[in-house]
This record gives C-alpha cells, structure tokens and sequence, in this order.
C-alpha cells in the first residue's frame, strides 16, 4: 500500500515549483480495467482555480521524473504497476483543505463522516464555515451540524447553478486545436 503521506510530500513541492497549490492526493482503482492502480493527483493554479492541459502535463512530467528519481535511489513509493492521473479538480470540487471549506462557504456539499464518527454519516446541505478546525453545515435533515474536519473521510462540492455561476469559466483556449484520432479497427 503506498504511503499517502510520504506521496504528498514528495509530489507538493514539485506543484510548487510550477506555481500550483496541491488539492488531493489519493490511489484508487485503475479506470483502464487492467486491475492496477492510479496516483491520482489534483492541484490548481491559485489564480484560476483549475489546470489546463498543458498543466496537467508539465506536472505529470514533473512528478514522474521524481518518483522515478526516488525509486533508483532504491525508495519505492508506490509498489507494482499504476497509473499517473493528474488532475484540475473541477466544479463540483473535493473540499480537503481547511481553506477549501472557507472558500466555499455558503455553497451546498455532500459529507461523509469516517465510520467511527458518532451520530449522523452522510451530511448535504450549504457549508456554514469553518472556525478552527470544526466544519459547520446545514444539513437538509438534522438542520445546522458542526462537525471536526478530522472526522471527514471525503467532502465535495454538488453542482448547482449558484457553484455555476460562482466559478470562474473554465479556459477553453487550444480546444479547437485538438484533432480527435480515430483507432483503427
């Protein structure tokens, strides 16, 4: 199992070198159904809240030059085969930062509690703030809940007209350039 801790701290200040601040982390399951493994990687640029493609690339290139650095040096971050997905995080964003949860104040989110979290697991409603390190939401159901962010297994943001028009346009540029290749058959 690779160590999620040791990868953030491997993989930020090679975001931070381009400019980008980190916003997730994980492995899960390979979408390529070959029973592997994906690094996914989700960072931003401060000043537009995503990554457009060539981000996304220039930060691939760069975390993978390092993992690979690290491994001849004989540490193995992730052991056997996996994939390298990295990511803007997009509208309907993870919320896994406390300024995540500040930022977004207001907006509706879906939260799900760690399994050892006493009283209710799943919470949606707007996101009332953050003060300290405890999350208040107005869930649809048990009304206004504080709850500590360490208890939080995962938060994201539902897309709704208002986180719509609260964003800023994604930067559409270069996308006309693309040429869409036909596999033959």
């Amino acid at each position: 199992m690779a160590d999620l801790a040791r990868l953030t701290e491997v993989i930020e200040p090679e975001a931070q070198a381009l400019g980008f601040e980190l916003v997730r982390v994980k492995m899960m399951p390979s979408e390529a159904g070959d029973g592997g493994e994906a690094l996914q990687i989700m960072a931003e640029d401060p000043a537009t809240g995503q990554l457009v493609i060539e981000q996304c690339a220039a930060l691939s290139r760069r975390v993978s030059e390092k993992l690979d650095e690290l491994e001849e040096e004989g540490e193995v971050l992730v052991p056997g085969a996996y994939h390298l997905e990295v990511s803007s995080p997009g509208i309907d964003r993870p919320l896994t930062r406390a300024k995540d949860f500040a930022n977004w104040t207001g907006h509706e989110a879906k939260v799900s509690m760690t399994k050892g979290f006493d009283g209710q697991r799943n919470l949606r409603g707007p996101l009332k703030g953050i003060e300290g390190d405890m999350i208040t939401i107005a869930d649809r159901k048990a009304g206004e809940v504080s709850v500590p962010r360490d208890q939080i297994h995962s938060a994201q943001l539902v897309l709704t007209d208002e986180l719509i028009a609260a964003t800023q346009p994604l930067d559409t540029s270069g996308a006309d350039d693309i040429e869409e290749e036909k596999a033959d058959d």
